[in-house]
């Protein structure tokens, strides 16, 4: 049996330290703000990056390189090893889409060669607790094909709760209307959205003021994990540690877990979600 290695795209937030001890491979996207393009080697600062939102600068973003994918694939089949991607949502990037045709040139000119991309059809740390069960998996000898299988029968149980302090970066990215965003704003409306078995982003409910957002995150993770096991839960914020440590205190003091991986929303999705934006993915009934 063929090592394989695994890859996924800097979407999913999975902390730097998470990432090197692993031996993940990340494939970066990109964002333009105010005419620089950051991603891979050049980044800015998560900080800087959620300041310079807050003070008015309004990124782009896009999706990954080819080129890039084209050299990592090529690398890591020429070492002798297999690949298994797990890809960002194709319902929110072109990303998924690249891979899959560059594992497919890759392996017409390496007959030898297995590479295997799976639309993960989630999103930021949804996206990295996918990664993290499977290295879990590899991590305990299960081959290739193994880890695929339970990625599969798996994916649409990884929970996706989220809420936005500003309505008006959804509104950039056409979840919510103009209208909405003014009288949401006007009135302290919060959304809490998640993310559909597709990878769509969907909006659930809204409610009054963040605690009560944040709060209601917590709920709706009561009720569907039910029945499931949660030995980590996975928190992602755009530069508001504090709500997300909220977040975090409340399910140790209601659901009585204790583990907890907390990182960074990355640009390209607090891009469209904007700083203040906290994030909770476990695993439940439905997504």
């Amino acid at each position: 049996m063929r090592d394989f290695i695994i890859s996924t795209d800097s979407t999913a937030d999975l902390p730097l330290e998470y990432v090197k001890e692993h031996n993940i491979f990340i494939h970066p996207l990109y964002y333009n703000l105010d005419g620089e393009i950051y991603g891979g080697d050049k980044n800015l600062d998560q900080k800087d990056f959620y300041d310079r939102m807050r003070n008015g600068l309004m990124p782009t973003t896009m999706a990954s390189n080819p080129e890039f994918i084209l050299e990592s694939f090529t690398k890591q089949v020429k070492s002798g090893v297999d690949v298994l991607h797990i890809s960002f949502s194709s319902a929110l990037s072109g990303s998924c889409s690249n891979a899959t045709v560059t594992a497919r040139e890759v392996c017409d000119e390496n007959p030898d060669a297995k590479i295997v991309v799976v639309d993960s059809c989630c999103a930021s740390m949804g996206q990295g607790l996918l990664v993290y069960k499977a290295v879990q998996l590899k991590e305990a000898g299960k081959s290739l094909d193994e880890v695929v299988n339970f990625i599969e029968e798996n994916k649409n149980h990884i929970c996706h709760q989220f809420t936005v302090d500003n309505l008006f970066h959804l509104h950039r990215g056409g979840r919510v209307s103009k209208t909405t965003a003014i009288i949401g704003t006007l009135i302290n409306v919060k959304p809490v959205l998640h993310v559909d078995n597709e990878g769509h982003l969907i909006p659930l409910t809204n409610v009054r003021g963040r605690k009560k957002a944040l709060t209601t995150l917590v709920d709706n993770m009561e009720q569907r994990s039910k029945g499931y096991e949660n030995d980590v839960v996975f928190i992602s914020h755009g530069d508001c540690i504090e709500d997300a440590n909220f977040v975090a205190d409340l399910i140790k003091e209601r659901l009585g877990i204790t583990n907890f991986m907390v990182n960074y929303i990355c640009p390209t999705i607090g891009t469209h979600a904007g700083p203040g934006t906290v994030a909770l993915f476990f695993v439940g009934s439905e997504k």
